[in-house]
């Protein structure tokens, strides 16, 4: 995949931390090479927060994540739909969606792929193509939801990338309990994909429309 072809880009994650953990090398890399990134994350999920820590920690988490990975401060935002409750908030969603789609106009956008049976997750892949229907789409995977994967599309990285990536999920400093915060776990599935297309690393997406 030609990334030259692309200059605006938005990553759609249902939460905090899905964007890192599902492509956080790849946004390494579009930061890296100049691309206009911009990040929104639906939920902060005060619900799921550990007793621990305020409630709105993730809103402050998601900006320390975002600048080890190089995406500036202004092109973060979060929103503040409730955790497993997506379905319910199917037509506010769209409208969001929408409204990026005017004020942003990107030439690429990712989403969860459509593999993905987290309830949330759904609603976002399937909202997102509707909201972006005439712009380029890819579908990142996180593959404890997937039951299968269509991994049609490699991105490659650097170390330097998926290094990115490790320090930026590990800024979730309130996520750090969940097994897939695992710096094994991120570099191996990185060195597999980049296996599967003779590279070292890569990171890789479904294919759900491309326009050049």
């Amino acid at each position: 995949m030609n990334l030259s072809n692309f200059n605006k880009i938005l990553i759609l994650g249902p939460h905090t931390d899905d964007g890192e953990i599902g492509m956080g090398g790849t946004i390494s890399r579009l930061c890296r090479e100049g691309k206009e990134v911009h990040y929104v994350a639906f939920s902060i999920c005060e619900e799921s927060v550990p007793e621990q820590f305020p409630k709105d920690i993730l809103s402050q988490e998601i900006y320390g994540a975002g600048e080890q990975l190089g995406i500036p401060a202004k092109n973060i935002k979060t929103l503040r739909y409730k955790v497993r409750k997506f379905p319910s908030s199917r037509q506010d969603i769209l409208e969001d969606l929408v409204t990026l789609k005017t004020q942003l106009n990107p030439d690429l956008v990712f989403i969860p792929c459509s593999f993905d049976i987290h309830q949330d997750h759904k609603v976002i892949y399937e909202e997102g193509i509707r909201a972006f229907k005439k712009t380029s789409v890819l579908g990142y995977e996180l593959p404890w939801n997937n039951l299968e994967i269509n991994t049609r599309c490699y991105i490659k990285l650097k170390e330097i990338d998926i290094f990115n990536k490790i320090k930026a999920i590990k800024s979730y400093k309130s996520q750090n309990f969940r097994n897939y915060i695992n710096e094994d776990y991120i570099r191996s599935l990185a060195k597999v994909r980049g296996k599967q297309v003779d590279l070292n690393l890569a990171e890789s997406f479904e294919v759900i429309r491309l326009i050049y």
